[in-house]
């Protein structure tokens, strides 16, 4: 296992997160990622086909993913460990797959353009949200950059460094794959319905671990009513669309008093949502800034965890 080098991985990203020089001259892996999914999809998902097929299809697309960033990321890992200082290297690697910077930038962006107007604010906020930002008012913008915090720090955060710390560069890596499949391919669209199943579920497999790590973190950080925010987890987030998205997102509202869900506007149709939390359900811009130090808390608490576990193991 590789705890140390989770440890060190989420903290040089803290500090430094993805240069945009690096970005400018070689993209993301997220990107290299993406392309290949693109090709996948143009090649594979074929319209017509019946659902047996349209899934099946979809399963050669994911093994493909998997196998193109598996391998590559063993011969690497391997190549570095011949290297007294390829644990550094690696860690240095494994940054590029972890958001806890570019989370955080989002999200005070929001914060910040709500200070400004809230025609930027809803810009701001539907660069992080797949809902309509148009006729958000200051509370549901706060709302949906809260619930895009607590959502993205497990799968954007919590996951990838925990499949880093149990497997290595090809944990990241692999993770990495999955999740960016089941964004791309993964929705219930009548296109993507039987293409992207088996990303989609093999998305909320390698999720299940994160998200409830993720809510726990949340609570100890809040280590007055700790226990009232696991209750108040435990009791919501089963009711949530996703098996993943609600145990973070019902454990920030808890840790905060407030009260995420209900209803919300995609593609023009309005659907109601469970609620998480049953606090204040009217939020404003100082809400956005005390669920960023609670997530910049969480994380800090991520780091002591994974370092002591390399220190004691």
């Amino acid at each position: 296992m590789e705890f140390g080098r989770a440890a060190a991985a989420l903290l040089i990203e803290r500090l430094a997160g993805y240069p945009d020089a690096l970005y400018e001259r070689l993209r993301h892996p997220v990107v290299w990622m993406g392309s290949l999914i693109d090709a996948l999809d143009r090649t594979l998902n074929l319209p017509g086909v019946s659902k047996l097929e349209g899934r099946l299809r979809g399963v050669a697309a994911l093994a493909i993913l998997v196998a193109a960033s598996f391998v590559p990321a063993v011969l690497l890992a391997h190549l570095l460990s011949a290297w007294s200082w390829g644990w550094l290297a690696e860690a240095l690697l494994a940054t590029t797959l972890i958001a806890q910077t570019s989370m955080r930038k989002h999200v005070m962006a929001v914060y910040d353009a709500l200070g400004r107007s809230l025609a930027e604010a809803r810009t701001a906020v539907g660069r992080i949200v797949g809902r309509d930002p148009a006729q958000l008012d200051e509370s549901g913008i706060a709302k949906a950059a809260l619930e895009s915090l607590a959502e993205n720090s497990s799968d954007g955060i919590v996951a990838p460094v925990i499949w880093y710390a149990l497997l290595g560069l090809p944990g990241i890596v692999v993770y990495k794959a999955i999740s960016t499949a089941d964004s791309m391919i993964g929705h219930r669209s009548e296109k993507y319905l039987q293409f992207g199943w088996a990303a989609a579920r093999l998305d909320d497999l390698v999720n299940l671990p994160a998200s409830r790590l993720t809510g726990l973190l949340f609570a100890a950080c809040q280590p007055g009513t700790a226990r009232q925010v696991i209750a108040v987890m435990r009791r919501d987030a089963p009711h949530h669309q996703s098996p993943n998205a609600g145990w973070p997102e019902a454990a920030m509202a808890a840790a905060l008093g407030l009260r995420f869900g209900g209803p919300r506007s995609y593609d023009g149709e309005v659907l109601h949502l469970p609620y998480m939390g049953e606090g204040r359900s009217e939020m404003d811009r100082s809400d956005i800034k005390r669920g960023l130090a609670l997530f910049s808390r969480a994380m800090w608490l991520l780091f002591a965890a994974l370092a002591l576990l390399w220190l004691i193991l």
